[in-house]
């Protein structure tokens, strides 16, 4: 087992969920598993989801999905970004439940879906201001109609997605209320129209925490669930990764000796330095350079000079019994999570955790 691995709490992951569920109670629960679940490891955390009682599973791309089914997940799955039209057969086979929001894309997921003689399930989006995909919410009852009028789709959801739902500023609220009055008055028109809306969902994290209105039949949160909620969230989750590693090489430094690349960094004294076989190779932003603590034996320590592409080094101070194949926690566990990295970075937990990339090990424990 290599030194950098990251530790992914599988309880954690279950109490989440369990805190979502007393939250929002009955409703279905949806848990994106995109994006490697958010670099904690696709089957693994999809597996522990259901295990917890999600309903649903939700991927980014037809790849994804197949990863899952090949995994053994029979569980239903939603497509949430638009694939090209090469890749309909891929999740057609894979009997995801893709998003549509035009004419066109229904048309070919019905061609694909008849060729394979199945009868596919198929969520309308509506763009309510997220901008981004979705049918306006004035198309939605002539889109509804028209995929409930091709045989072989079946028409099971309707959706929106919601833009600054985790914001609890004035105008960011009025905005989400916005957002979902338009949809409601979406899901109301295909009603009038005759078109059973299926599964109604539209909250995100910040739909969970912050506006129960936006529950309806499901809900999705993302990382809430891997342990990071909005500012000013009462509901709170615990961090589902840990990043850690070992030293493998300790040195003395003398007062003036510059460490790393760039000689950014200059010992003010007589130091003992540590390295650890963790860099920007692995994900660890080389922003972070001069402005990160590691801890050791539940201690801080800083960094020391430039973050390298498959090291970086530890400033222990002028005297130490720390030795060499310690352990050290990179965030996460004795020290602070991802959002306190995302946050000296100017970042969001997102980003921290899906950029840790496949060469770490993710042990699960």
């Amino acid at each position: 087992m290599r030194a950098t691995r990251a530790l992914i709490h599988l309880d954690r992951f279950r109490r989440n969920i369990e805190t979502v569920r007393g939250s929002v109670g009955s409703r279905l629960i949806c848990v994106p598993v995109k994006a490697g679940a958010y670099g904690h490891g696709a089957l693994p955390m999809a597996g522990a989801a259901l295990e917890a009682g999600a309903g649903y599973l939700a991927v980014a791309t037809a790849g994804e999905g197949t990863e899952l089914r090949e995994g053994g997940v029979t569980a239903p799955i939603l497509l949430l970004s638009v694939p090209l039209i090469e890749e309909i057969p891929q999740l057609v086979s894979g009997r995801l439940i893709p998003l549509a929001a035009d004419r066109e894309f229904a048309a070919a997921l019905a061609a694909a879906a008849e060729r394979e003689g199945i009868r596919l399930p198929v969520h309308l989006k509506v763009d309510t201001g997220m901008g981004r995909i979705g049918c306006r919410p004035e198309e939605a009852a002539e889109l509804g109609r028209y995929i409930q009028s091709l045989k072989s789709l079946e028409y099971a959801g309707t959706a929106t997605h919601l833009a600054v739902s985790d914001s609890t500023a004035g105008e960011d609220i009025r905005y989400t209320r916005q957002q979902l009055a338009r949809f409601r008055e979406a899901v109301e028109s295909l009603k009038q129209a005759g078109v059973d809306p299926g599964v109604v969902h539209a909250a995100n994290t910040g739909g969970v925490v912050f506006h129960e209105e936006s529950w309806f039949d499901m809900v999705r949160p993302g990382i809430l669930l891997y342990g990071y909620a909005p500012a000013e969230s009462a509901l709170q989750t615990e961090p589902v990764m840990e990043l850690v590693s070992r030293i493998t090489f300790i040195k003395k430094v003398r007062k003036g000796e510059s460490v790393s690349y760039g000689r950014t960094w200059t010992a003010p004294g007589d130091r003992i330095i540590a390295t650890i076989p963790l860099g920007y190779g692995d994900g660890f932003p080389r922003a972070l350079s001069g402005n990160h603590q590691v801890y050791i034996r539940g201690r801080p320590y800083p960094l020391a000079g430039r973050i390298c592409m498959d090291q970086c080094m530890i400033d222990l101070g002028t005297g130490t019994d720390i030795g060499r194949w310690e352990e050290v926690t990179v965030f996460g566990g004795t020290a602070p999570g991802a959002g306190h990295v995302a946050g000296r970075l100017g970042t969001i937990p997102y980003e921290i955790t899906c950029n840790i990339n496949k060469r770490v090990p993710r042990v699960y424990v």
